[in-house]
């Protein structure tokens, strides 16, 4: 499944061989397709462990971060975080860097993985306390943790109102897309956040996140890691059912106006999906679909 221009190939006999190159020994155990997202394919490897290359050279800098990074964040953390085990290098086989991982046992969040929403939203809302109060320990908002999301609304107005124009005449009839530019412009509206900047993972996702005896587990994937303020942090639970979604803001006390420019960020980072990856990944373009319509539906 190919999701941009330039994008690297690579099937197990890469993996294998990346392996065999640089890790001798765990070149013997098996491999086998783990999925992919966006900006990265894996494979698990073994039982205990998580191969992640990157689609692009563009991806390829979210990777090294979290390889510098997340070892920094998961001893402050009490949840479960990636643990990256091996570093790879650039090869024959593969030309940007790729990572071995420490696989985390868990479930994918879904209605037959959560137990109890509401208390499922007040986990998160506890996840994401807890990182957000982490000291920046001289981390601050440029190069590599300076990404859009942790920033405002002004800059991705023309991008989004395009993107919303392609959801117009793409999924019109399925959702009020005048709704929802009418919502992006509430969040445009507001003031801009002046509170202090804080370490975002800046996509969580359902498929972000890992559930384990009904709750939540883990928090995975931190390609996105970002300082900066916290407003888009909040988007993603739009994904989520409103029970959960009503129990996370209330547990972290979100303000009226941080959540209208939340919900902006929320449409945002969707109607972006559907008009960026329509023709790609449908299964993409499906979760975006299902967050506009929850917006409409909560606003309506």
């Amino acid at each position: 499944m190919t999701l941009h221009q330039n994008e690297v190939p690579v099937d197990e006999s890469v993996v294998r061989s990346l392996l065999t190159e640089q890790c001798p020994r765990w070149a013997a155990l098996p491999i086998r397709p783990a999925g992919g997202g966006t900006d990265n394919t894996m494979y698990r490897l073994g039982d205990d462990l998580l191969v992640r290359l990157p689609r692009t050279a563009e991806k390829a800098a979210s990777l090294r971060k979290e390889q510098r990074w997340l070892p920094r964040l998961a001893a402050r953390l009490s949840y479960p975080v990636p643990e990256p085990l091996h570093a790879g290098e650039p090869s024959a086989a593969f030309p940007l860097p790729w990572s071995v991982y420490r696989w985390i046992d868990g479930a994918e969040v879904r209605p037959d993985t959560v137990s109890d929403w509401a208390a499922f939203g007040a986990d998160l809302a506890a996840a994401v306390r807890e990182l957000h109060a982490l000291d920046l320990g001289g981390a601050t908002r440029t190069g590599e943790l300076s990404g859009y999301r942790g920033g405002s609304l002004h800059p991705c107005d023309e991008w989004i109102s395009g993107a919303l124009d392609d959801c117009r005449r793409a999924i019109g009839p399925e959702v009020d897309v005048d709704l929802l530019e009418r919502l992006w412009r509430d969040g445009l509206a507001r003031p801009e956040p002046t509170g202090p900047h804080v370490w975002l993972h800046s996509d969580l996702k359902p498929t972000n996140l890992l559930a384990r005896d009904g709750r939540l587990h883990a928090v995975i994937d931190f390609g996105g890691l970002t300082v900066g303020h916290p407003d888009a942090e909040h988007a993603p639970t739009w994904d989520l059912p409103p029970e959960a979604r009503h129990a996370y803001r209330e547990t972290l006390g979100v303000d009226d106006v941080t959540w209208t420019r939340a919900r902006a960020w929320a449409i945002a980072a969707a109607a972006g999906g559907v008009a960026y990856y329509w023709h790609t990944f449908p299964a993409f373009v499906a979760e975006c679909r299902a967050r506009l319509r929850s917006i409409a539906a909560d606003a309506g």
